[in-house]
């Protein structure tokens, strides 16, 4: 049995792609780096964090997957993702803009070449 005290050393989801070599280069894109790069899946890295972008599309899962990006300057990031042009650039819809939902965060939304909606949220201030 495994001790539940034992820290993960990782915990990365895997990402549909409709279009594998397109969402490599959205992320590549957004910042982040593929460390390792197979026929069926890539592994994409920003820092510490990192997901399995999967050469695998179906659509009910890709239209209802989501996944939270937390940063510390979210206006700055908004700044920087918009000078990108990546609806332009992508294919994807307009991202929507920084602001408060009922949850508390500050938050943008970006859907990705296949549908995976991200959630850009902003780490709350601590009192």
């Amino acid at each position: 049995m495994p001790d539940p005290s034992t820290p993960f050393v990782a915990l990365r989801p895997f990402i549909p792609a409709r279009d594998f070599a397109a969402s490599k280069r959205f992320y590549l894109d957004l910042g982040f780096t593929v460390t390792y790069d197979g026929p069926d899946v890539a592994v994409l890295e920003n820092g510490p964090h990192s997901f399995l972008l999967q050469n695998y599309y179906d659509a009910g899962w890709a239209n209802n997957c989501m996944m939270q990006i937390v940063v510390s300057d979210l206006d700055g990031w908004w700044q920087r993702m918009m000078a990108l042009g990546l609806p332009e650039k992508h294919d994807i819809p307009t991202p929507a803009a920084p602001k408060m939902q009922p949850w508390g965060m500050r938050v943008a939304f970006l859907h990705d070449p296949a549908g995976v909606l991200w959630h850009i949220a902003e780490q709350p201030q601590q009192p």
